[in-house]
């Protein structure tokens, strides 16, 4: 065990960045498919082909995802993906043709580095040629290049994230992975401790601002919420669901973040998890409801946000953690 999402037999992850521009992706590849689910819950998301995952559509196999910076741009780095796995014989059969379904989602990281740099096909491509089994790369890499978290004062006040990944075992060979780009508005919130380790920063070093502290001000006339976040990201396991038990799980899964983050899924935000279900644990284990596998994605989804921040690394002039 890695403890990260490729302890599921059958996917893999790759990334690719410009650490200039401070931007990314990030590829989850399931070339032997998946049964896919989404459940969004912020008021501004940038999707792609996420209708596909919904119950009562025909595509019941994706074949790949894709977490990007660059807004709405950056939805253009799934075409590489899908030509990566075109060469490849990867797809939905139509006729002679192999179509790949490739859903992703974007977040917002135009206001670090260069906005006028995205990532698109090319580095989508990139990303999906890099995909390896095993350890993933944690931090300021690929979706989390250009990630940062405690913006309700404003870029000037925010602390740098990234990208974080976590797995479990529940029982008899089950397992659940999370891998989650945290780029939030709000500050993040460890529950086991009860202590914010991210958000706003405070004038006095080391210090941060409470988020509902800075919402109240915005309330009674202070400046408004900045706008332009999102958290993107994707639980899986390897139990056998179908479409409505793998959108249960992303819906689930999304506790993680509202345990973590504070505050989550504003109008701010676009968060999107999306969930996979490769049906590759071993034939004649033990049946488990989908609640339950809800349950364990919401704890690998709060674990996956908090190692995000703290991989991180200072990066365009905002400050890691680690030199607060």
């Amino acid at each position: 065990m890695q403890n990260a999402i490729t302890d599921i037999p059958g996917l893999r992850v790759g990334h690719a960045h410009d650490a200039e521009a401070l931007t990314g992706c990030t590829v989850i590849l399931c070339e032997a498919g998946a049964v896919g689910g989404m459940d969004q819950r912020g008021g501004a998301p940038g999707t792609r082909e996420t209708n596909a995952l919904r119950p009562m559509h025909l595509v019941q196999h994706v074949h790949g995802l894709v977490l990007s910076g660059g807004s709405a741009f950056g939805l253009d780095a799934a075409g590489g993906v899908m030509q990566y796995l075109e060469a490849r014989g990867v797809g939905f059969p139509v006729g002679e043709h192999r179509v790949p379904i490739v859903p992703g989602a974007i977040l917002f990281d135009l206001g670090i580095g260069r906005a006028d740099v995205r990532p698109d096909a090319s580095m989508g491509h990139a990303a999906a040629e890099a995909a390896e089994e095993g350890a993933v790369a944690e931090g300021c890499v690929g979706a989390g290049m250009g990630a940062t978290v405690g913006k309700l004062r404003g870029i000037e006040h925010a602390v740098k994230s990234g990208i974080g990944t976590a797995s479990i075992e529940i029982v008899d060979g089950l397992l659940i992975g999370a891998l989650v780009a945290v780029n939030a508005v709000g500050e993040i919130f460890d529950p086991k401790t009860g202590q914010t380790i991210a958000g706003p920063r405070g004038d006095e070093p080391g210090t941060f601002v409470s988020s509902l502290d800075l919402l109240r001000r915005a309330v009674a006339g202070g400046p408004p919420p900045p706008r332009g976040h999102t958290v993107i990201g994707v639980v899986a396991t390897n139990a056998t669901l179908n479409k409505e038990g793998a959108n249960k799980v992303a819906q689930m899964a999304h506790n993680g973040l509202a345990r973590t983050i504070r505050p989550a899924h504003t109008m701010m935000d676009g968060d999107t998890l999306f969930a996979l279900a490769t049906g590759a644990r071993p034939a004649g284990s033990t049946p488990v409801e989908v609640s339950a596998i809800g349950a364990f994605a919401a704890e690998v989804v709060a674990e996956a946000v908090l190692r995000a921040v703290r991989m991180a690394r200072s990066m365009g002039g905002i400050p890691s953690i680690h030199e607060l």
